[in-house]
């Protein structure tokens, strides 16, 4: 029995990470651990909640004291980093509390896994760890920043945030690998793009376009809606994390995405006409501040070295996700 220590766990793809790991299997231990702001729900997981390898604890993973007394009290062999604060919009209004959850929150793990999984050191004055333990930081393609001409994004592209919630992903990122580079502990970083699914905060585009369009209400499009995105089925994303736990390298970043862009404007005529009898309308407001055109990302080494594929396409899916929203 391996026990994962997974954060951010009652959140919108953390809640369906750890639903789809109890589910797949039988020899693993979950810790949940989640500070249940607005976006963290347990009806997100009240289907898991009783499950007897499943425990859930309220907790914010910069306070070092808690963190360190559940590595104290659990046998936690994985550490899966869901935890963040992820609205661009929030970030831009004030940016602390972004820099205490993603960048200080995250130190705070590393120090304590590192802490915890430590079990002396090689004849190199190297650290040596526990067998089979890893952490698994999850990021964004944001932190690439926007890339307007065209070119693709790939794991070792350079990172340039341009907001400060994509600038304190980035910052955890870089913490996380200097873990992996100065103490060798193992570390392994996914950036995922746009994710969609059931679970997720009205705050985010396509949950907000749907439930303001099943109420009749005014669909807002930031500037002359022609940004671009990837969007990712939140099922194929946690199925690409359970591959890499699985089969990834030490060390390494991946990359996830579906490697299909929609641009804004089309997926919310696209909701508009999904729904029947639709009386919303469109209404273009004043862009935001550092907001990326276009992200284009290429899943290619996820692909071709851990088999992975995308299963589940957004257009496809609108109807089922409408259907669920509506409910």
């Amino acid at each position: 029995m391996k026990t994962l220590l997974v954060t951010g766990g009652a959140g919108f793809i953390g809640s369906h990470f750890v639903k789809h790991i109890l589910k797949k299997y039988n020899d693993y231990s979950i810790i949940n651990v989640d500070k249940l702001t607005y976006a963290g729900n347990l009806n997100n997981i009240k289907e898991i909640m009783n499950f007897p390898n499943h425990q859930f604890y309220k907790g914010d993973i910069s306070d070092e004291s808690f963190i360190k007394s559940l590595f104290k009290k659990h046998n936690i062999d994985i550490v899966v980093n869901f935890a963040a604060e992820s609205h661009v919009d929030n970030s831009i209004k004030s940016s602390s509390v972004f820099l205490k959850t993603n960048v200080m929150g995250t130190q705070v793990l590393l120090d304590c896994a590192k802490n915890s999984w430590q079990l002396g050191e090689n004849n190199l004055s190297e650290p040596l760890f526990k067998k089979d333990c890893l952490f698994i930081q999850i990021s964004t393609d944001e932190v690439y920043g926007s890339n307007p001409s065209g070119d693709v994004f790939v794991e070792t592209s350079k990172l340039a945030p341009s907001n400060p919630y994509s600038a304190s992903k980035a910052s955890s990122d870089l913490l996380a690998l200097s873990f992996y580079n100065t103490y060798h502990l193992p570390v392994i970083i996914t950036r995922s793009s746009n994710n969609f699914g059931t679970h997720q905060h009205v705050e985010k585009l396509i949950p907000l376009m749907i439930t303001n369009a099943l109420k009749g209400f005014k669909l807002p499009i930031y500037g002359d809606g022609m940004q671009q995105r990837d969007w990712l089925s939140v099922k194929d994303n946690v199925r690409a994390i359970d591959k890499i736990i699985h089969d990834g390298t030490i060390g390494e970043i991946y990359n996830i995405c579906s490697q299909e862009e929609v641009v804004n404007l089309k997926l919310v005529e696209a909701i508009i006409d999904h729904i029947p009898n639709c009386n919303s309308s469109i209404k273009f407001v004043n862009d935001r501040l550092g907001h990326d055109r276009c992200y284009k990302m290429s899943s290619d080494k996820l692909r071709n070295e851990l088999g992975w594929n995308p299963k589940y396409r957004l257009f496809d899916e609108l109807d089922n996700l409408i259907n669920w929203y509506n409910k």
